[in-house]
């Protein structure tokens, strides 16, 4: 329409003419639909017109790779490693002019290149490139491959966790020049070891040592694994660390930061934000830097001519993902050390019983310092049993006996003291004064808690109780029968009324407080490390962590104990620590000896005599009923394979989030836990993969859960 012709005499009165002829022409003209392109009959690239793409779809039934024809358009663009945009899910019958159309949009990872595919049909065509970064190189691909064979488990759900969401502002930035290798760090603290200056030097000659170190008590050990980083670089290869969380990552970045300078590493951590975290893993993929220091998802990382693999502190639940196919960071840098063909370090300052296994086996080699430098290294470790307690009459008042006290007095007079308590808020578990029975809900018969110091609630339901008499005898009388991190600071705030207390736990963890008198209360895990060291520590309620109904229970406590004990100062410079226990227990004997390599050992044979992991290989199948006996029934396990159970399953407890292993709200599981003995575990995961995997294709069916190597299997 030309200017004229669209002009009126009568603006006022033509407008509302026009705008309605406008709409009623719209509304007549058949304008199709706009729909994605189908690049039908587009020309395809001369060279290599086949691409072949994972796609992203995490059902074992479809854990293979498909074939795409590549347009002549995106011929540049699509190299193997790029991200990819490809239609799905169409069928055999929509074929238009060669090529297959229809089906749903779908995110992929093109893998190669190839000139003709071996698919005997047509093929449908890449829908576009996403970004011509390549992000999944031939290592990553490798190691992800292997990781979802050994846990049964799809490629795809593998790379969701291993290459991070595309950021596009992070794409954009080019990243710094690679800096040359750093010279060779001098041994400085690793001199306390026996090996130590040996391990430093093979990693600075190119070598690949592999060692279970057990690191002495004390601040030293995140300059120790910077120097053992610096070493490997110096060789003019890359360093990979992971550490269970932010708090520590941040420790070891800064001891790597002091000893090498600025730009010579990448942190990556879920606290960094998505663009930086994005824009640090580009810059380790790029070859910018060849160190990383990150928490469990930097175990894929795309680290250029890796020759050093590390984990701290490998029992941390941390370290094990609670996505499919949850997999432990120990296990991953193990199978990158083998087929990587790096060193390989494993530290804490305790030791895991598959530590203890991969000395034991000849795989690695210990790394531990002599009786001497332990006693300068370790605080004096004190026990108080039942007995004493009994005896005690302000124990038997106050839950502290005499001889905590007397530490605490004692530690405020130079510095800070630690209190380390397992449970959070103020009274997390009641009972009734009279008759001692379990306070329980009205309505679910949960547990009663006292989260503050006045309400009291259901920790299933979270119902109100403001009525609650005993069942049993009667009385409307309280005790706390487990006491929390508040009520402590509470009482030992009443204590000492000129000291300040801090807490620090789940909502709230400190990082780090000052040289000064203060009482620190902490549950396991949250414990601040204080400037120059605690003067002293308390471990309370040694039974709650012991008692736990769990293989590991005695591990898990022995470690959350060396934790804390190793931010005491050490014996000569008057660190003390009191661990209110039995102290006829393994764990606390080990601790009193400050020999977690004994206990591992020990816990190591007594599991081989009973076919307990790590010894053997194990993993949980969990569903209802039902499906669990199909699946059992249907899957062609090895002969040596060992059926347990099934059992019940409990639910997830009402307020937490579920985990993927826990039954439904309203439904009832069970668990089998299938056992082979070494050297079988590869055959057991490749049949529970199968088997999953024909039971997705027909469709239909209840929900079937497959954990390898579960870290909690009661």
């Amino acid at each position: 329409m030309s200017s004229d012709n669209g002009r009126s005499e009568d603006p006022a009165g033509g407008a509302p003419e026009q705008l309605a002829l406008i709409r009623e022409t719209v509304r007549k003209a058949k304008v199709p639909r706009a729909k994605p392109r189908t690049w039908r009959g587009a020309a395809l690239a001369k060279e290599l017109p086949v691409a072949r793409v994972l796609v992203n779809k995490g059902v074992l039934h479809l854990d293979q790779y498909f074939d795409y024809a590549v347009p002549e358009e995106l011929d540049t663009d699509a190299q193997p490693g790029v991200r990819v945009r490809v239609r799905f899910g169409a069928g055999g019958r929509n074929v238009r002019g060669g090529r297959r159309e229809g089906g749903g949009l779908i995110d992929g990872f093109l893998v190669e290149r190839l000139a003709e595919s071996d698919y005997p049909g047509a093929l449908a065509a890449l829908a576009y490139v996403v970004s011509p970064e390549p992000v999944l190189g031939p290592e990553l691909l490798t190691l992800s491959r292997a990781v979802a064979d050994r846990y049964a488990g799809s490629l795809a759900d593998v790379l969701q966790l291993a290459v991070p969401p595309r950021n596009g502002r992070a794409e954009s930035k080019p990243s710094p020049e690679p800096l040359p290798p750093p010279p060779v760090p001098s041994a400085g603290t690793w001199e306390r070891y026996a090996q130590g200056p040996a391990f430093l030097r093979a990693l600075a000659e190119g070598g690949v040592p592999r060692a279970v170190w057990t690191a002495l008590p004390g601040p030293h050990w995140p300059e120790e694994i910077a120097r053992a980083m610096a070493a490997t670089l110096a060789s003019g290869r890359g360093a990979l660390v992971v550490v269970p969380d932010g708090r520590t990552a941040r420790r070891v970045d800064a001891a790597l930061t002091k000893l090498l300078g600025e730009g010579r590493h990448a942190l990556l951590t879920a606290d960094s934000g998505p663009e930086k975290r994005y824009r640090e893993w580009l810059a380790v993929r790029r070859g910018s830097v060849r160190a990383v220091v990150g928490t469990r998802a930097a175990m894929f990382a795309p680290v250029d001519g890796l020759g050093l693999v590390a984990v701290w502190d490998d029992g941390d639940s941390s370290h094990s993902d609670d996505n499919a196919p949850f997999p432990h960071v120990r296990e991953v840098l193990e199978l990158r050390a083998a087929h990587g063909r790096c060193a390989f370090l494993l530290g804490g300052t305790n030791c895991t019983v598959e530590a203890a296994q991969l000395v034991e086996s000849g795989w690695a080699l210990p790394l531990r310092a002599d009786r001497e430098q332990l006693r300068i290294a370790a605080p004096l470790v004190r026990t108080v049993g039942d007995g004493e307690l009994a005896r005690d009459g302000a124990a038997r008042a106050a839950r502290l006996p005499s001889l905590a006290w007397q530490t605490v007095r004692d530690g405020l007079r130079s510095g800070p003291v630690l209190v380390q308590v397992p449970r959070r808020g103020y009274a997390p578990r009641l009972a009734c004064e009279r008759c001692r029975e379990p306070a329980r809900c009205r309505h679910c018969a949960g547990p009663l808690q006292a989260p503050d110091q006045r309400d009291l609630d259901c920790a299933w339901c979270g119902r109100a109780e403001t009525a609650w008499h005993c069942v049993a005898c009667g009385s409307n009388r309280l005790r706390a029968r487990i006491v929390g991190a508040r009520r402590t600071a509470e009482e030992l705030g009443r204590a000492f009324p000129a000291v300040p207390v801090r807490t620090s736990g789940r909502d709230h963890i400190l990082d780090s407080v000052p040289d000064a008198p203060a009482l620190v209360v902490s549950t396991p895990g949250a414990e601040p490390v204080a400037e120059g060291g605690y003067a002293a520590a308390l471990l309370l309620d040694g039974w709650a962590m012991v008692g736990r109904p769990d293989l590991r229970a005695g591990e898990e406590a022995l470690r959350r104990w060396t934790a804390a004990a190793s931010l005491v100062r050490g014996q000569p410079e008057g660190g003390t620590v009191v661990i209110v226990a039995e102290p006829t227990l393994r764990p606390v004997q080990a601790l009193v000896r400050w020999d977690p390599v004994g206990h591992a050992r020990r816990e190591l044979a007594e599991r081989a005599e009973l076919g307990f992991p790590p010894v053997s290989r194990m993993a949980s199948v969990t569903g209802s009923p039902e499906a669990l006996a199909a699946f059992l029934t249907a899957a062609e396990l090895p002969p040596e394979a060992e059926v347990l159970g099934p059992v019940p399953v409990p639910g997830a407890e009402p307020g937490r989030p579920r985990r993927p292993w826990d039954a439904p709200p309203g439904e009832s599981w069970e668990r089998a836990l299938l056992r082979v003995p070494p050297g079988s575990g590869a055959a057991l995961a490749a049949a529970l993969k199968a088997a999953q995997a024909a039971r997705m294709s027909r469709g239909g069916g209840a929900q079937v859960r497959i954990r390898v190597d579960p870290p909690d299997i009661g």
